[in-house]
């Protein structure tokens, strides 16, 4: 008899461990926060944060495409590892795939998979029973019936993607520095993502779900979002400016900001405010902003550094120039009429006021960046300096190399504009651009001096690094005509490769990122004429207003001293100090005028 109760007993608590477990797994099935906590429990972390719990939420409840933007280290990846497991729980039959930048990332992805699977004991029982099913790094099965496709397959986004077929896709961090740093890589990662959405099979329930962080304003994940993928962006502090998220800030942060929440604090305990500020202070303030706050417009402004709106343009006159002439960036200075290719909101501005004299420029150069036929161009650039400001009068622009017409057209170029020096780039052709031009000078019997300049720092940085700071003081002057036929060169070229030779779309798009352009023939032929007169830079414009009218001071108080009566005519008259020198007799100019 008590023996028999000892059985009962036996029968019914294993009946109620049962059942337990078949709730207990009812519930994972359910709720994958749950599903996410009792894994994270078996892999011994600390409890998910609020943040990890958000991610799972819109995992389990968003919208059949979506796209995931969270803070650096917030563990979306591993996050979206176990939702692919929760989906094999709930239904071993599915298929999926796992995109990743590279085959190496995607490939640890599904090992990782593989690894749980099998350590986990309510998982064990997806490993699949028959021999001939597949467990590889590449590709695995779980418990399911036979099929072409593997349960989980992992490839990279170059990869073979055709022919492959998918309930569930997750394409994590596809878009990497290394692959969307230019125009045409962006164009080619977004390509490739057209033909995963074909992999996917035509169900109710078939999802495509996007991890990562933007790389650039261009990123292809701005796209995705004007395609119907449907964006949660969770930053690691409160921001301070909503309007950079266009409205796609997680609904659990908006919330929190609706209600008055402090500004700049973490948004999760993931990280602590000594460590956002110890990060922010070794990454530099626009990779942080980048990858933990995933706001892109300061990053880009990082990024690309030469922008449209730091520009002075106006007309320039061909020999003379006003002592200075001073920026603004008033909207009513906007100059409409102008065609820009710049970034977004970045345009030409019109200046303020010119201020003194006009007077002969300084100095004048013609800056030549040669070339070989071809694709490249050969670049000339006029440009004239006066009290540190510099003058680009015209820029011109040849696809037939360094013939004879090119050189001598580039001539011409610097008779009509007084040109002093030709500064050429000596690396290609090893100086034999400079002996031609050499040739054409004797032969049109111009004197001009030739100087030959050597680069021996990489373009990118070169570029930068000497327009930057130009462009930052607002010191160079862009004549309107230099944009207009910027625009209109190259007309017989597809509207595509037009805007890759335009000199104003090569300087918005310029960063220290190699290849950032595919053309930069005009850029580099600029910044060649500008480096030249990186030591005239030094002398300031108001500086030289305050040694000017310092002179004419001097030369007032010297006359009235001398000639009263000659200095308070000439006054009247409203004559300048060279004009009373040349009264005075102390002008080396020859003859007099009639007013003396």
């Amino acid at each position: 008899m008590e023996k028999c109760s000892k059985q009962a007993y036996s029968r019914s608590k294993q009946h109620c461990i049962d059942s337990y477990m078949t709730d207990v797994l009812t519930s994972l099935q359910g709720d994958f926060k749950l599903f996410l906590q009792a894994l994270w429990d078996q892999l011994d972390l600390p409890s998910p944060t609020r943040a990890q719990y958000a991610i799972a939420d819109y995992l389990q409840y968003g919208p059949k495409r979506l796209q995931i933007q969270a803070f650096r280290g917030v563990g979306k990846s591993w996050i979206t590892g176990a939702f692919v497991l929760w989906t094999l729980f709930n239904d071993a039959e599915k298929k999926i795939m796992i995109i990743s930048a590279s085959k190496e990332r995607a490939d640890n992805m599904s090992i990782f998979l593989q690894k749980l699977i099998i350590e986990t004991p309510w998982l064990s029982h997806l490993q699949p029973k028959s021999d001939d099913a597949r467990w590889s790094r590449i590709s695995f099965d779980v418990l399911c019936s036979p099929h072409q496709a593997p349960s989980v397959k992992s490839v990279g986004i170059t990869g073979q993607l055709t022919g492959s077929r998918a309930d569930l896709m997750i394409l994590d961090d596809i878009e990497v520095p290394g692959n969307s740093m230019t125009e045409l890589m962006r164009e080619k990662l977004l390509q490739l993502c057209t033909e995963a959405e074909a992999i996917l099979t035509p169900k109710d329930d078939s999802r495509i779900m996007y991890l990562g962080t933007p790389q650039t304003t261009f990123t292809i994940y701005r796209k995705l979002a004007s395609r119907n993928y449907k964006p949660f962006i969770w930053t690691a502090r409160y921001p301070r400016n909503n309007t950079p998220y266009e409205g796609l800030i997680a609904p659990q942060l908006q919330e929190d900001i609706d209600k008055g929440v402090t500004p700049w604090t973490p948004t999760d305990d993931r990280f602590s405010e000594d460590d956002l500020v110890e990060r922010e202070a070794s990454m530099g303030r626009s990779n942080f902003m980048l990858q933990f706050m995933l706001d892109t417009s300061l990053s880009d402004a990082e990024k690309f550094p030469l922008k449209m709106a730091d520009l002075v343009v106006t007309s320039v006159n061909p020999t003379k120039a006003p002592d200075n002439i001073v920026w603004c960036s008033d909207p009513r200075n906007v100059l409409k009429d102008l065609p820009t290719v710049g970034l977004p909101g970045d345009y030409f501005y019109s200046p303020m006021q010119q201020q003194g004299e006009w007077t002969d420029y300084q100095e004048t150069i013609c800056s030549v960046d040669p070339s070989g036929r071809g694709a490249d161009e050969t670049a000339a650039a006029y440009i004239s300096q006066k009290n540190g400001l510099l003058y680009l009068h015209e820029m011109r622009a040849y696809r037939d190399g360094y013939s004879d017409g090119t050189l001598l057209d580039i001539l011409r170029g610097c008779k009509k504009y007084n040109v002093n020096t030709l500064v050429i780039e000596s690396n290609f052709g090893d100086g034999i651009v400079a002996e031609l031009f050499k040739k054409h000078l004797q032969q049109t019997k111009q004197r001009i001096l030739v100087e030959e300049v050597r680069a021996n720092v990489r373009k990118e940085d070169r570029i930068i690094d000497t327009l930057e700071p130009v462009l930052n003081q607002h010191r160079l002057i862009v004549n309107k005509s230099v944009i207009e036929w910027d625009y209109n060169s190259n007309r017989e070229a597809p509207p595509e490769e037009r805007l890759l030779y335009m000199l104003f779309y090569q300087m918005s798009r310029m960063c220290r990122q190699k290849y950032a352009v595919k053309h930069d023939d005009r850029l580099d032929c600029l910044a060649q004429g500008v480096k030249y007169y990186i030591d005239a830079l030094s002398i300031s414009a108001q500086e030289q207003i305050k040694l000017r009218k310092r002179e004419e001071w001097n030369d007032i108080l010297e006359q009235f001293i001398d000639d009263p009566q000659a200095m308070t005519n000439h006054l009247v008259l409203g004559m300048d100090v060279e004009q009373r020198k040349e009264a005075r007799g102390k002008s080396s100019s020859k003859g007099c005028h009639t007013w003396v």
